[in-house]
Parts: structure tokens; sequence; C-alpha cells
């Protein structure tokens, strides 16, 4: 299995084991320095500490040193340590740069939205509930199952929506999924197959969803956005809607409390449905949590969930909370057997209900308030023409930029490897309001030990 240097915060995809290691850390350490992640003049840990970082032989790191010095890659000196060489940053040149265009960097830090810390997943937590699941499941939990998905799961599932998010779930109401987008395109299916043509959304927002909803022959219909969130008065000739009203995705507000209570009173009057998605529902850092919209009337809210943010978008399970009336159609539409691994849902399961899943979100939401009160901190001090907003919650910043910047602020990223997303992208092609000039740039992707140099990188592009 690849191993990584965390020392400095630099990816160097190594074989800890056979007789390859020392020509593998070798190129490792060569192509960090080629690319620009490991910079002129950089000092390099002690062949002792690196040797303990990868828990391989001291020996082996220091004869891979000596080969680069001989290379001229890097310099030793006694007393100065071992540092990146001068002369390594530009070499070798075919050419001079004033000739040559300049070559985009491969992203060596990603900071796009919509991805939680995987390297912070809680493998051996949840190795011991796949474990205690897997001995205590039926023999039939391994048969092709009930579609709504595990009993054991929309059981946890139900308990934990209504303590933590104000759900008023039941079992029998809930259909476990492969993840938000396909909950969404059983959703879309469902409305159109009762007639409905348009559905409404929020102006800012994930293209992929609404092709989802088009590719259901749905068409969407942006709403406006204020200060209050998504404005809801334009609902007229809409047979549904979706919205993020925890932590609007990506300008990162609340809906308002007028707005909440205005369009469950439009899907009372009209028979529409609300399809919340509870975008970061879990990630609240400065005020106490909001609730889910669906606590307001479960008879016309669509309640969405799923663990992609709070453990890892990989396990691929999502759920959704229905309306009694709905809950067979979905089931139906979904298919006839689960669709879902049993065993993951099993373990998700066990997972819930053990406290794990709670232990593991509290210590996330600790780490990740850090890391987002590290990136207000940083843009005020380097940058203070930058306004950071929507950070109330969630797991991603707003970063409002002076107009007229924002297309030349995301190339300058690109061209440091740096990966993050300009707000136009999130902007619904329909939508009327003036274009805002930002980035939307997520603070939780970064393994821990990258989070100071990726920060640094983000600093250095901005205006």
């Amino acid at each position: 299995m690849a191993d990584s240097w965390a020392t400095l915060g630099v990816d160097l995809h190594v074989e800890p084991t056979g007789p390859g290691l020392r020509r593998g850390l070798t190129n490792a350490l060569r192509e960090a320095v080629r690319s620009g992640r490991l910079a002129a003049g950089t000092r390099l840990p002690s062949s002792r500490a690196l040797a303990a970082d990868l828990s391989i032989a001291r020996n082996t790191v220091a004869d891979a040193y000596a080969d680069l010095v001989a290379e001229g890659w890097l310099t030793a000196r006694q007393g100065s340590g071992t540092r990146v060489a001068e002369r390594a940053a530009s070499a070798p040149r075919a050419e001079p740069a004033a000739a040559r265009p300049r070559e985009r960097r491969p992203a060596v830090h990603r900071l796009e939205p919509g991805s939680p810390d995987l390297a912070s997943f809680p493998r051996a937590e949840w190795l011991k509930a796949a474990r205690r699941a897997l001995t205590a499941a039926p023999n039939d939990a391994l048969g092709y199952g009930d579609p709504r998905g595990r009993t054991e799961l929309r059981t946890a599932l139900a308990e934990y929506l209504s303590r933590a998010r104000g759900v008023r779930a039941d079992p029998d109401r809930i259909v476990v999924c492969a993840g938000f987008a396909q909950g969404l395109r059983i959703l879309g299916a469902l409305l159109r197959a009762r007639g409905v043509r348009t559905i409404a959304v929020e102006a800012y927002g994930l293209e992929a969803y609404w092709n989802v909803l088009s590719a259901a022959g749905l068409r969407t219909v942006p709403l406006p956005f204020d200060e209050r969130g998504t404005g809801i008065e334009e609902l007229s000739g809409a047979g549904a809607v979706l919205l993020t009203p925890a932590h609007q995705f990506p300008m990162g507000v609340p809906l308002h409390p007028d707005r909440r209570a205005a369009v469950v009173e439009w899907a009372r009057r009209t028979g529409g449905l609300v399809l919340e998605d509870d975008y970061d529902g879990e990630f609240r850092y400065d005020r106490q949590m909001v609730g889910a919209l669906q606590g307001l009337d479960p008879g016309h809210v669509v309640y969405l969930g799923t663990a992609s943010k709070s453990l890892a978008p990989g396990l691929r399970l999502g759920w959704m909370v229905l309306p009694p009336q709905l809950v067979e159609e979905v089931a139906g539409l979904k298919g006839a057997v689960d669709s879902c691994g049993a065993l993951d849902q099993l373990t998700l399961a066990e997972f819930l209900t053990s406290g794990a899943y709670d232990r593991h979100v509290r210590a996330a939401r600790l780490r990740y308030r850090r890391r987002r009160d590290a990136l207000v901190r940083a843009v005020a001090e380097r940058a203070p023409d930058v306004r950071v907003t929507g950070i109330a919650a969630g797991l991603h910043a707003v970063l409002r930029l002076p107009p007229g910047t924002e297309r030349t602020v995301v190339q300058a990223a690109a061209w440091e490897g740096l990966a993050l997303h300009g707000l136009e992208r999130h902007r619904h092609p329909d939508a009327t309001a003036g274009p805002l000039d930002a980035l939307v740039v997520g603070y939780a992707t970064p393994p821990d030990h990258a989070w100071a140099g990726a920060l640094q990188a983000l600093c250095r592009v901005l205006p």
C-alpha cells in the first residue's frame, strides 16, 4: 500500500516494502522538487525523522538523499541540514523561461467544497462496528432485501434524526438510497409520473443536481436569493421545490424563519412537494442548530440526508424520510430489491446506535471549526479586501472578492496548483440576479498535515 510523507504536508507516494523502496523514494523526492511542491531552499527533515515517518530504514532515506545530492537536486552542508538546491527549481531548461508558455501545475492542494477530510475517516471504530454488525446479522441480511433498506438502519436513523435534526421520522417512512443523487433521481421520476413539469431550485446550487432533475423531464426554474436566503415568493407554476434550508449551498446562510413557514404554507395550499437537502446540517459552529424544515410538516416535505459529509461519500449511503402516501411509490421506483450494500447498512446502524457516530461528528465539528477560524484569520491578515461569509456552519466558506476579479483569481489558483471553485460555476444559467465575485473554498478536504500549506497557497492568490 502506498504511504505518504506527512512531515512537510507533501504527498510522496512510495512503496514501504520491497527492493524498489530506495528508487521509489528517490523518484518521489525528485518529482516533488521538479513540480515545485518542495520549493528551492526548503529544509528537508533529517533521515532519522523521515525514516520514522515512513516506517522504513534510516539507511534507505540517507541513500536517497545522497543520490539526489549527487544529481544536484539537493544540497547537504554540515550544520545546515539537507535542503532543496536553488538550481533544481529551474532545471533542466530547454529554452529561456520568457520563451516558454507558463505550464499549469497539477493540483497540489484541493479546496473544492462538498467533501470531508477523508484521512479522518474513523477506520478503527468503523471496523469494530462492522465486526459487531456482521456477528449479529441474521442470515437473511445477506439476501436481496427490502428495497426500503435494512430495518436495523431505518430504525437507527429514525431515532438519530429525531434527536439530532428534529425530523419527525418513522422507520416505515424511511427509504435508504445510494447517496443523495440516487434519491433525487427517484424523486424526479416520481414527480414526473405525478404530472409535475416544473421544479423550483435555488439560484445558486449544484449543477449536477439540476442535471438530474432535467434528465427526469423536469424544467428547473431558479428562485431569487438575498440576505434572508432563497426567496420563495415566485413558486407559482412549480409543482415542487428543492431547497437547502439549514445551510444554503453555496452561499452558507439558513433560510429565514418567515420563509420556512411560507414555503410550508405554499405546499399545503397547492399540494406541492418540498425536497429538503439537509446540506451540512450537522456542522454548525456559532449558534444553536437549525432544525430540519421537515419537522414543520412531514406530510409535504421529503427530507434527504447522507453520510457523505459526516463520514465519507464513498460509502454511498443516503436516506429519504417520506410523507406516508409516497413510501410505496418511491420504494417501487427504487426497484424490486435493495440496491444498497446490506453490510454497510448494518455497520452504519451499529455505528449510530453505539454512539460512535455522535463522537465522530463532535470531533469533526471541533476540527473543522479550528480550520475555519484559521482561514478567517489568515484572510483578514493577508487579504483585507476579501470578506469571508457563510461560515456559521458547513464545510466551506464564501470569500467575497473585489468586483471583476473572480475569474482572474480562479485562474491564478490553477496556475499555483490550487483546486477551488469560483461562485460563478454554482450559479443557475437562468438566474436573473447580477453575478457576485467570490470563491467557494472547502476547508474540510485537505488532511490535517496539509492544511497550513493549503491556506498559505490560498492567501498567495487572493487580491
